[in-house]
């Protein structure tokens, strides 16, 4: 029953006031409003809302849904409104993960969002082993997408260049010097192989008086494995790094880097694969891409001296770009690069000299080059074997020793 109270009047008054009723919420303040939905007093919102949570949340939702009748929508509104749904769900499947499966911080976002190029030292300590642990795991390669080397293709057995050594169908001036600018397989989007010389190849006696070193051919492994090496790492698009490309050259390459001077087939490729199994390198593959590269090898060796000079010339724009890049690195920033650049030009010009002689050597020189590697890959596979299983039997006697010990 409602609560009534009249208010104190004169007796002498003829003017009768109206009855009035306490807020059945607070029961302190006299009612004002009536529920559309309960007809229950109340006399603020405040009390308005706590009354009911059915009759609040039902008349909101009508609300709602009467102005959204009246809202007319077109697609861009619709899209608008499916990428905050979409947002929204991203964000609450986000929120159900550990933190430790966050993937970037807000630092590296926003270096993303406003385009600038991220390297593996921009990322924070954290980010670098998640992103270490996403590769180890194979997760990284399935969002990339896998590159076919150009000497696995049927077209790279067709490979000719003219006795100068330059692609028989020569290029305009304009195309030259684009090709001087960009480089590689993008350069010339005509071919799937790396173009060749732009110019004739000099001689080998104009260019050193002395007769060729018998340990080219050996040398010539070393650099083959290195170029492999390099654009296996890079997935085919060394461009993207010019710098890094050619460090890795220079670090796998005793004879570039180092002025290495292996004297058989067996020593060139075991320095490769020491530094493919070095710390460095480790993650990428290991052994198992070690021996791989020899088979790239083997079959560069294969395709016969016009593919080998197109491999060298590509291997040559490698350098040279970057060499160009370090020049604009050291106006930067002074540092290192001054010796890194004389390793480059000195590797610059081996690769020329190589070149030259490659394009001199007969074809059958190539054949014969190319069963030595196989065979010593054989014995380099033998060897590991032979390890490897020397070692598990000093693990099963220094078990069974173990055992017969706690038998006493």
């Amino acid at each position: 029953m409602e609560e009534e109270i009249r208010t104190s009047v004169d007796s002498s008054s003829s003017v009768n006031l109206p009855l009035r009723t306490i807020c059945h919420v607070c029961h302190k303040q006299f009612s004002q409003y009536t529920c559309p939905r309960c007809n229950s007093r109340y006399c603020s919102l405040q009390c308005y809302k706590s009354h009911s949570n059915r009759c609040t949340e039902s008349f909101m939702r009508e609300n709602v849904v009467e102005e959204l009748r009246q809202l007319r929508t077109d697609d861009s509104t619709k899209r608008k409104t499916l990428d905050i749904l979409k947002r929204f769900h991203s964000e609450e499947e986000m929120e159900g993960l550990d933190e430790d499966d966050s993937t970037l911080s807000e630092e590296t976002i926003e270096k993303v969002l406003a385009g600038d190029q991220l390297s593996f030292d921009d990322l924070s300590a954290e980010e670098k082993k998640r992103f270490l642990r996403a590769m180890a795991s194979g997760e990284l390669s399935k969002m990339i997408e896998p590159w076919e080397a150009w000497w696995t293709k049927p077209s790279a057995r067709t490979i000719s260049l003219s006795k100068e050594g330059t692609p028989l169908v020569q290029l305009h001036a304009e195309q030259q010097s684009t090709i001087s600018l960009t480089s590689g397989v993008e350069a010339n989007q005509s071919s799937e192989i790396p173009r060749g010389p732009n110019t004739p190849l000099p001689l080998l006696s104009k260019l050193s008086s002395a007769k060729p070193s018998p340990l080219l051919a050996v040398h010539l492994v070393d650099i083959i494995y290195s170029y492999c090496f390099t654009l296996r790492l890079y997935n085919g698009d060394w461009q993207s790094d010019a710098i890094g490309s050619a460090l890795v050259v220079l670090s796998v390459s005793s004879v570039l880097g180092q002025s290495g001077q292996p004297e058989t087939v067996l020593e060139a490729l075991s320095s490769c694969l020491e530094q493919t199994c070095s710390p460095a390198y480790r993650h990428v593959g290991g052994l198992q891409l070690g021996l791989s590269l020899i088979d790239d090898v083997a079959i560069l060796l294969s395709l016969g001296g016009p593919a080998l000079v197109c491999l060298l010339c590509d291997l040559q724009r490698l350098i040279q770009a970057g060499e160009r890049d370090l020049k604009s690195e050291k106006r930067r920033k002074k540092s290192r690069w001054s010796d890194i650049g004389t390793k480059l030009k000195h590797a610059d010009r081996k690769i020329f000299f190589i070149m030259c002689w490659v394009h001199e050597q007969p074809s059958e020189a190539w054949s014969t080059l190319e069963n030595i590697v196989k065979m010593e890959k054989s014995s380099i596979m033998e060897f590991e074997n032979h390890k490897m299983s020397t070692k598990m039997d000093s693990k099963a006697k220094g078990s069974d020793k173990v055992l017969i010990e706690e038998i006493k």
